[in-house]
């Protein structure tokens, strides 16, 4: 924003519309993912070339200042109390000798999610000759303000002015706007509205133009239905499906399905189900069943259920997150529930998910049974394992004894594909011809210093020949391991948790013939999941133990061990690279937060591999 720009937060409204909720808190103050609304605009207006801000107050004010005062933002803001509440243009005459000290002055409601972009809108104001530049964008439900060619203000629906569809057109106002101190003159003593305003200064002859920003997240916190969409869009957004604050408590015995946002303070009982709900601060909801609801200190508020329409007719709810390009669809037929799958033409993996499953099920490996495919519409129907994967249901403390059984039980899963399936692999030769060789190793290798070494840390590297070497040593040595069917992809993500807590695989059709480690690694060492050392001890002598049995003398452990480091370096270097790919090539940013504890994880296999891959050493060191 241009230098020394002051804002203005408008939050004195009484939130009539999201009552009951907000007999709890201000609207201003309900959280989303563990901040208050308040504190995601502060955010956006805190930057360096901001002045200070104007919080206008009135319903529950003592919330408002007391969080404030506590905040990092606490000596830039100034409270402008107002009793009774004066209305959008009597808020801002309120504070007039605050929003005249600069130039110009932008204001941001206090109940708006977005992400517009506020320095190019104050650039754009101050640059067109406009006394007022609102935000605007093409929103159908919201499409009142009437403007000409130039996006000039002509009128606003329900203030008297006829629209010429022949000259203007309808669009949105987003709630954020930067104004001239000369608007200030428009605005009366006490109550006003900033709308009527708005249309005096245009009739007077000023400009009141727009900024287009169609195509911008956007969301108004302006009803419960409306608040529970953007916790959900922000799940969504950060590529997670459960938030459980660090201040909560509970879980051991409930379930978190679909989209659930559980805030600070929160205890959730053992016997607590909770699917696309948002539990409140502070709140303790009683045992039982929810669904599609916000849940308070002593209410339940019900929201319905939002549903996509399908070429077909049905109505699915989309689910799941992640890096495929793959949708997945929940459908419901006759009080039954399964997945749809729809699969981009020319997938080549999707004749491989199909063969691969019916493969799987014959040899007992719990993966969702197929319940029809077409092949000509790219797409399938599965049965449904629910919404909770071993990654969600990790977010919420569990009882160490309960996450170690459901690792081993996921481990025993992995027994049986690399034994018992590996066994028959013959009789899939699309599969047992899929081999993970030298020049797949190879790729995963040249992916990462593509994708990840330049493309995300920017860094060439200094010895490129020694590192090529040293790549092809490796994927010589992983290469000469004796191979099973692996998974691929073996990480927590890719683990259902179904009812009774047992664990069940999605998400294989990139399984290949390759050392078993590389799936040992890929889930004791997981990017998404921190395990504790001695429990990842245990569970990687449990794994031993289980592949000794069943194979006899065809499992040699020590061999095992042997693969085990060159398969971690394999398998980091390869997640990296995808998070590189995934953030940059499909904008999927969310994955960059798995960066650091995968790099961390693969600079302590570089140094463990320090004498053998030197200069693979030197440079994650440098990373």
């Amino acid at each position: 924003m241009d230098e020394g720009i002051n804002c203005f937060v408008p939050a004195a409204g009484l939130g009539e519309r999201m009552r009951p909720i907000t007999d709890c808190l201000p609207k201003t103050m309900l959280p989303v993912l563990g901040k208050p609304v308040l504190e995601h605009i502060l955010e956006k207006l805190s930057g360096p070339q901001a002045h200070q801000i104007g919080i206008n107050l009135h319903h529950k004010k003592e919330a408002i200042t007391d969080w404030v005062e506590k905040s990092p933002y606490k000596t830039r803001v100034l409270f402008f109390p107002e009793d009774p509440v004066l209305d959008t243009g009597g808020a801002l005459k309120n504070a007039e000798s605050f929003l005249s000290g600069t130039g110009s002055f932008l204001v941001h409601n206090a109940d708006i999610m977005s992400d517009i972009d506020l320095s190019k809108l104050v650039a754009h104001h101050n640059t067109s000759g406009n006394m007022v530049t609102l935000a605007v964008h093409d929103c159908s439900r919201f499409n009142t303000v009437a403007v000409d060619g130039d996006g000039n203000l002509r009128g606003v629906a329900g203030k008297g002015t006829p629209f010429n569809p022949g000259k203007e057109r309808l669009t949105a106002y987003t709630g954020i706007a930067v104004y001239s101190r000369e608007f200030l003159a428009f605005l009366p003593e006490g109550k006003s509205s900033v709308v009527d305003a708005w249309l005096n200064a245009a009739a007077s002859g000023s400009l009141i133009g727009t900024l287009d920003v169609t195509g911008s997240y956007w969301a108004d916190i302006g009803t419960p239905a409306a608040y529970a969409s953007a916790v959900f869009d922000a799940l969504k957004a950060d590529g997670e499906t459960v938030y459980f604050h660090p201040e909560a408590t509970g879980c051991a015995g409930a379930r978190l399905n679909a989209y659930t946002a559980v805030e600070r303070g929160c205890s959730i009982a053992e016997g607590v189900s909770l699917r696309n709900c948002i539990v409140l601060p502070g709140s303790m909801p009683g045992r039982g069943a929810y669904e599609n609801c916000i849940i308070g200190p002593d209410f339940a508020f019900s929201l319905g259920e939002c549903k996509t329409m399908l070429p077909s007719g049905r109505t699915a709810t989309l689910i799941g997150v992640g890096g495929s390009d793959r949708k997945y669809f929940r459908i419901e037929k006759g009080g039954t529930t399964s997945v749809l799958m729809q699969c981009a033409e020319g997938d080549a993996d999707f004749e491989r998910h199909i063969e691969y499953t019916l493969f799987f099920r014959r040899f007992g490996l719990p993966v969702p049974e197929l319940i029809s495919a077409g092949p000509e519409r790219m797409s399938a129907i599965f049965e449904d394992l629910g919404d909770v994967s071993l990654y969600s249901w990790l977010k919420c403390p569990r009882p160490a004894g309960q996450v170690e059984r459901l690792y081993r039980e996921t481990l025993d899963i992995a027994v049986t594909l690399h034994i018992t399936v590996t066994g028959h692999a013959a009789e899939c030769p699309l599969l047992a011809n899929r081999i993970f060789d030298y020049n797949h190793l190879r790729w995963e290798t040249s992916y990462f210093i593509e994708r990840f070494v330049k493309g995300v840390r920017g860094i060439a590297p200094d010895n490129f020949q020694a590192l090529e070497d040293e790549f092809n040593r490796l994927a010589l040595k992983v290469g000469s391991f004796p191979r099973t069917i692996i998974h691929r992809d073996f990480q927590s993500q890719n683990v259902m948790i179904g009812q009774p807590e047992t664990p069940r695989i999605i998400d294989y059709q990139g399984a290949r013939m390759a050392p078993p480690a590389y799936d040992a690694a890929s889930l004791l060492w997981d990017p998404y999941y921190r395990l504790d050392d001695a429990v990842r001890a245990r569970l990687l002598a449990h794994y031993v133990e289980s592949m000794s049995a069943a194979a006899g003398k065809w499992f040699e452990p020590d061999q095992f061990y042997e693969s085990l480091l060159p398969c971690r370096l394999q398998r980091h270097m390869q997640a990296l690279g995808a998070y590189g790919f995934l953030s940059s090539m499909k904008g999927k940013k969310f994955f960059l937060k798995h960066v650091p504890e995968a790099l961390r994880m693969l600079k302590e296999e570089a140094a463990m591999a320090k004498d053998a891959y030197p200069a693979l050493y030197t440079l994650v060191m440098k990373l």
